[in-house]
């Protein structure tokens, strides 16, 4: 079914959907895929432990492990989890069985879905915790940090309608609300008898009083927000060319994919009947699109550190007061813990204040619609107010609530699209889902998975996928310091968007790891002391799409060399430069290698003192992508690594050396 295009833009977008299904990660789900950030990243974090292989949960030879049981998923357990971005004591919080894995056999509708449309490999939960929290920031842009409306909402404790004592319902404005007032139709499909508390809105004041009938109240609340309204109806909705400009759809317990009630297999199925009543109509599907996501990890692992605002050491009321693992060039307001509420543990709750509420672990994110086939991979960063952003885009309806954090880091999701030169191609038909859904569905238990007595590495399938364009630009400049006993950094944004760079110190690894948001056309600098003359340094960098640097070498050269490199863009070439120099008073010989991609090219060079040498290298035939190693034969231990892929503004191909 082709696209109908009217405009080449997104205003021929008529119909947004939303499923969000329940408690899976990426790499739960996708990590063995091809040609996404999965299991073959070479530049995972520092800290993770070999006790951290994901193992495969196969259902072709133990179909019982469909029903592999969960993890626990609060804010609790979440924060002691990520553990400020050193991720190292995952297992102990959330159970040695959060690291098994599916694959393309055991979700086979899932990957048909990716290899036909788009899948995102950098979408995000919004926040560390459950169900409730993440599915609010889908539905509103925040969890109310600052506790205007009766937030900060950390837990479920307003996923109903039923009141609870001592909890004052939300009264924040919500998407949907302003929707309403923009004359925006929508609607949220689901049965009022089992939607699983999976309606965010049943903890809204405006919406709690519609569903009472209270004088006064919204009849469209009610009937949009917090009524009855099955799949059924949707199919019937399509077919009559009344499908609304947003629909959310929420689904039953059996069929949302949470571990405590469903399975992948039951999703997957209730997934493949929201397509068929979508595609029924073709006229409605050519102007549709569906975002199908997860509202949280559960527990599950992704090895993906998640883009955050720097960790606080040392809390003070005027930010410009406070001691941070970082820094931003972004206002970071609202984006800590820093109110209390008296029904939560207080304990608890007092050890968690100010910690980052997110970005969360990945989760998995399918854009399914005639502007996004091809089998394209995406990896800008998104988290759940992205889709927020994508109706702005559409509908011109703002949501204030989104902090400016989020919105510098976090995509549009119009990326994801191409609205002039769709893909036309065929379609392939579907997987069966019925048959398994059905087997899953007379699992008489959750199954506690079997560890493996040898973990094998996981594997992801080999090649590669077509990637979409990206906004970053992103380079890393470092420089001993000998004057100042430390290592200086550079973190340099030359692209459109603004993203995080997470540092971790391998020499230190008990060290919370620093992060930097820096905006477009900005850099930040920081510097990293030893306190011993003989003490060595060895920082990771960590950036969006595989971007990577690493910077390791002793404080003191034991020559008087004193090489210095730098990457640079060279956009109207199509060139990556590299610009050694040595400020030093003695010679020294440089070796760089590039191992990674097609052949593997070295080159040597003597550098006098005081000269200055560039290196252009040609990267076009790998998609952009390169991995350049820096050594120095007089230095041992002295390393520099660059590694990621040059965005030239044209499409491109995902990492060839993934998998």
């Amino acid at each position: 079914m082709e696209p109908r295009r009217q405009t080449g833009t997104i205003a021929d977008v008529a119909h947004i959907v939303v499923l969000t299904q329940e408690n899976r990660s990426f790499d739960h789900y996708f990590g063995a895929m091809r040609g996404v950030r999965g299991f073959a990243d070479r530049f995972s974090i520092p800290t993770l432990k070999a006790a951290a292989r994901p193992f495969h949960l196969d259902t072709t030879q133990h179909f019982e492990l469909m029903r592999a049981e969960g993890t626990a998923h609060t804010w609790v357990d979440a924060q002691q989890a990520w553990d400020h971005g050193r991720m190292s004591r995952w297992t102990q919080f959330k159970g040695a069985h959060s690291v098994g894995h599916y694959g393309a056999a055991d979700l086979p509708l899932y990957y048909a879905l990716a290899d036909a449309f788009t899948v995102c490999d950098a979408y995000h939960c919004a926040f560390h915790g459950g169900t409730n929290p993440n599915r609010l920031f889908l539905w509103t842009g925040t969890n109310d940090p600052q506790g205007a409306g009766n937030g900060p909402a950390l837990y479920n404790e307003l996923d109903s309608l039923q009141a609870k004592p001592g909890v004052a319902s939300y009264t924040w404005t919500t998407y949907p609300e302003r929707l309403q007032a923009a004359g925006i139709d929508w609607q949220v499909y689901q049965d009022m008898a089992d939607n699983y508390d999976d309606n965010p809105l049943a903890g809204f004041h405006n919406f709690r009083q519609a569903a009472a009938d209270a004088p006064g109240s919204s009849v469209e609340f009610k009937q949009r927000g917090l009524s009855t309204r099955t799949l059924e109806q949707l199919r019937r909705d399509v077919q009559a060319n009344q499908l609304p400009q947003v629909s959310w759809i929420i689904a039953g317990a059996k069929d949302s994919e949470h571990p405590e009630m469903s399975s992948p297999a039951q999703g997957a199925h209730f997934t493949s009947q929201v397509l068929q009543a979508l595609t029924s109509n073709p006229d409605v599907w050519s102007r549709t699109v569906l975002f199908l996501n997860f509202d949280e990890n559960d527990g599950y692992f992704d090895h993906m550190p998640p883009p955050a605002v720097p960790s606080v050491i040392a809390w003070h009321a005027d930010p410009a007061q406070r001691v941070l693992a970082g820094a931003s060039t972004v206002d970071v307001g609202g984006e800590y813990h820093q109110h209390l509420k008296d029904y939560h543990q207080r304990a608890l709750e007092q050890s968690l204040l100010y910690r980052p509420y997110g970005l969360g672990p990945r989760v998995p994110m399918l854009v399914i619609s005639p502007w996004s086939r091809g089998g394209w991979v995406n990896s800008q960063v998104f988290d759940h107010t992205s889709v927020i952003r994508f109706m702005e885009q559409r509908f011109g309806v703002q949501e204030p609530n989104i902090s400016a954090w989020r919105r510098a880091v976090c995509g549009d999701l119009t990326s994801a699209f191409d609205f002039a030169r769709p893909d036309t191609s065929p379609l392939p038909g579907w997987p069966s889902t019925q048959e398994a859904a059905a087997r899953a569905a007379a699992l008489p238990q959750r199954v506690m998975p079997a560890l493996p007595v040898q973990g094998e590495p996981p594997r992801q399938s080999p090649g590669t996928r077509p990637s979409r364009a990206l906004p970053y630009q992103l380079l890393v400049h470092g420089s001993v310091q000998s004057q100042h006993r430390s290592m200086e950094l550079s973190l340099v944004n030359q692209g459109g968007g603004a993203a995080v760079f997470h540092v971790y110190d391998r020499n230190n690894p008990a060290h919370i790891p620093r992060r930097y948001t820096v905006e477009a056309s900005q850099q930040l600098v920081d510097r990293w002391p030893w306190a011993q003359r003989g003490a060595a340094y060895d920082l990771w960098i960590l950036g969006p799409n595989g971007f990577h640097s690493q910077f390791a070498g002793p404080a003191v050269m034991p020559s008087r060399a004193q090489p210095e490199f730098k990457v640079r863009y060279n956009l109207e070439q199509c060139h990556l430069e590299l610009h050694m120099v040595n400020p030093g008073t003695a010679a020294c010989i440089v070796d760089v290698r590039e191992p990674a991609y097609g052949p593997q090219r070295s080159v040597r060079r003597r550098l006098s003192p005081g000269q200055s040498v560039l290196l252009a290298w040609d990267i076009a035939h790998n998609g952009y992508w390169y991995d350049l190693r820096v050594t120095v034969v007089q230095c041992p231990g002295f390393f520099r690594r660059f590694a990621g892929r040059m965005e030239t503004g044209d499409d491109s191909i995902s990492d060839p050396a993934l998998g």
